[in-house]
């Protein structure tokens, strides 16, 4: 089965993303796989503080996951995926994507204010000739209608 792979983070863009990935992989017969990255600096701390912060991290992650994830059950009826890496975002969106056959399109959110599209969309536009799959950038400010229009 051909799976989506959209990054969740803490970005306002990131709620177009998921829509798109559930909306398409609904329409396609596809699956969804859900990427959180958790930053490696977060850690540097001694290794019980460590230890409790990545733990905690991770509860954020399950719970942020499980709103999207019940979206996409209810109103797609897809069952996505949640995947954890801890790393670099960028080098572990494309470890993912190597290490999953299965995944055929990312799907990235766009930011909408003047500083651009958001460090995520410009690094890997960046690298998009080495990507092995598609990249799909969905605008901050596309409506649900417009989406569900598109999908």
């Amino acid at each position: 089965m051909r799976k989506f792979l959209v990054v969740l983070d803490d970005s306002r863009e990131c709620l177009n993303a998921m829509r798109f990935a559930a909306m398409r992989a609904n329409h396609t017969g596809g699956g969804v796989a859900i990427l959180s990255v958790i930053p490696p600096d977060e850690f540097n701390h001694w290794i019980g503080v460590g230890n409790v912060m990545r733990e905690e991290a991770r509860e954020r992650i399950h719970a942020h996951f499980e709103v999207f994830a019940k979206w996409m059950r209810d109103k797609q009826g897809i069952d996505p995926e949640l995947v954890i890496r801890e790393g670099q975002a960028v080098d572990e969106i494309m470890a993912q994507v190597h290490d999953d056959p299965e995944i055929g399109v990312l799907v990235l959110g766009a930011g909408t204010d003047k500083k651009g599209p958001g460090p995520l969309v410009t690094q890997l536009s960046r690298n998009a000739g080495n990507l092995p799959i598609p990249m799909t950038v969905v605008p901050g400010d596309l409506s649900k209608e417009k989406l569900e229009a598109i999908t």
